[in-house]
């Protein structure tokens, strides 16, 4: 009798296209510490103790194979890791002015790239990779960047305001805030390539940013097919020099970036929201540029799906995703997003129950 494969081995075979023994489950967005509590038994004051330790037994728990994160809430009274201070509001509190004159001071592409000091971010970038899988355990640690390849959401540096007027008003500065994304981007991705080369990340990486929202894309798809695509084709060159997989999550309805984005290179998908568009059974006929099936993390939402659903629901749901992707795509089953104290206890059982079973 076969032995079961190991997470790594389960999440390698995905990666590569080949069938694995089960369908590999990805974690890290349990974002209640009440879930996690309630998972691994732990009390208020062990989970404070160490919230990361007591989240990784939790996903150990759950039989996750491998990890893009672990939510730290900022307090006792707190679920989330962000607030309406720094997400919803995404204001720094700066005028237009002082805007435009911060992204005139921002170095070239150029000098970013020529002043970044590789060997010293890689040896930090090592060691923060070692540390968090040897707290793994078994488990596979490969978090996400979502800022790998290029950067096109200046929002959270500007405000929104500013950043949505300085890409109507000036745009050859909005150019010079791609090109700079792009590389910054690239410096990233050249740290992840390193680490697939020696076998410390897996050949596999969750990124992108949220610039969609429910109806489309914030800034216009052709700006950012003549700007933006340039760049992020240029930022994710070292990750497909190395056969890692690049992965955009999916916020909003992302459909009609879906074609620059394969273009580019991107070789799978992370969500989704059906309510926006996003069905897996239309993303999963996509091929890459070279051909192949999509890697697809997901699609179980946290909208439609896992909140409102019993748990024999969900149970069929991925069932029926991976009846979806069975010879079509390749499936690591994942959420949407965050799971929040919205989604009940049992669901959360049930979508794992499901995999496992």
């Amino acid at each position: 009798m076969n032995q079961p494969m190991t997470p790594r081995q389960r999440l390698d075979a995905v990666f590569d296209l080949t069938p694995p023994d089960r369908t590999p489950i990805l974690g890290g967005w349990l974002a209640y510490a009440g879930h996690i509590m309630a998972i691994t038994g732990a009390d208020p004051d062990q989970y404070w103790a160490d919230p990361e330790g007591v989240a990784i037994q939790a996903y150990q728990s759950l039989a996750n194979d491998g990890l893009i994160h672990v939510f730290v809430p900022q307090s006792r009274d707190e679920y989330r890791c962000v607030d309406v201070d720094n997400y919803v509001k995404a204001d720094p509190g700066m005028t237009l002015e002082q805007a435009v004159a911060e992204l005139d001071a921002l170095q070239t592409p150029e000098q970013i790239e020529a002043a970044f000091d590789f060997d010293a971010a890689y040896a930090e970038y090592r060691q923060s990779l070692q540390h968090m899988q040897q707290r793994c355990g078994d488990m596979v640690w490969m978090p996400a960047h979502w800022s790998a390849g290029a950067s096109v959401c200046w929002y959270g540096r500007f405000g929104y305001e500013n950043f949505f007027l300085i890409m109507g008003l000036y745009p050859a500065r909005a150019q010079k805030l791609m090109e700079v994304g792009g590389a910054m981007g690239r410096c990233q991705s050249r740290l992840v390539a390193r680490a697939v080369s020696e076998g410390l990340f897996p050949r596999a990486l969750l990124l992108g940013e949220d610039i969609c929202t429910q109806r489309g894309p914030m800034i216009s798809i052709d700006f950012m097919e003549k700007y933006y695509a340039p760049q992020l084709r240029y930022g994710l060159e070292p990750l497909l020099e190395v056969g890692c997989r690049p992965v955009w999550h999916c916020d909003g309805d992302v459909r009609l970036m879906l074609d620059f984005l394969l273009d580019v290179g991107v070789k799978g998908f992370q969500g989704f929201q059906p309510e926006c568009g996003m069905i897996l059974e239309n993303i999963v006929t996509r091929r890459t540029r070279d051909g192949e099936p999509l890697l697809i993390f997901g699609p179980m939402s946290v909208t439609t799906e896992l909140p409102v659903c019993t748990p024999q629901q969900i149970h069929d749901r991925v069932r029926q995703a991976i009846d979806t992707c069975r010879d079509r795509a390749s499936l690591v089953l994942f959420t949407s997003n965050t799971i929040n104290p919205d989604i009940p206890l049992e669901n959360i059982h049930a979508m794992y129950d499901a995999v496992q079973s």
